[in-house]
This record gives structure tokens, sequence and C-alpha cells, in this order.
């Protein structure tokens, strides 16, 4: 699939958004019937071998991501790098790497 000249971006913003409130959906009913407890979400999070095979893959997959935005975006000499950073630590995964994505797609357009 390809995007249109310059409305890459846009499609990355897009999911990025989308990328914002996902976690949440699940999140906000956790937390209302546990409240902030993080220590609890984390025993839960690896309460079976099952949930631990995706928490450990979501985690390792997290600090690959973070790697991989450092790197090409010191390539690229992007600027403000630390926001996806803060998105992927902050809301998720979800949420960083497309916004990383679009900040990156218009690196590469300036840059052309």
């Amino acid at each position: 699939m390809t995007a249109p000249a310059g409305r890459l971006d846009y499609l990355w913003v897009a999911l990025a958004a989308v990328g914002a409130v996902f976690p949440f959906v699940v999140a906000i009913p956790w937390m209302e019937q546990y409240g902030f407890q993080p220590g609890l979400f984390v025993r839960q999070a690896f309460h079976n071998r099952a949930s631990s095979a995706f928490a450990l893959d979501l985690l390792y997959s997290i600090n690959v991501v973070i790697l991989f935005i450092l790197a090409e975006g010191l390539r690229l000499r992007m600027k403000r790098l630390w926001l996806p950073v803060l998105l992927v630590v902050g809301i998720g995964l979800c949420c960083g790497l497309p916004a990383f994505l679009a900040m990156r797609e218009r690196a590469l357009a300036r840059a052309r």
C-alpha cells in the first residue's frame, strides 16, 4: 500500500491519535475497579505464562523502538526526539511509534 506523496505523515498522525486512546479503553475501567496500583497491574500482567509472554514481548519491543527512535532520529538530525520517547513510555507503543514515524516522514520530506 502506498500513500500519495506527502500524505503518509497524516496517516501516522491519525494512527498515533488512535493509539493515544486505545490503551485507556482498558486502563480506565481497570483503574476504576482497582485504583492506582502499579504493583497489582504488573502482577496481573505476569499472572500466567500466556500474559507473561505478551508483557515481555511488549517490554522488549518498547526498548527496541526507543533505540530505533534515537538512532534513526540522530541519523536524520531530527529535533524533539524526547517527544516520541515520552509517548512510548507515558502512553504506549501504539501512540509513540506512529508519532515518531510521522516526525520521521516529515524529516525525510524536508531532506528531499
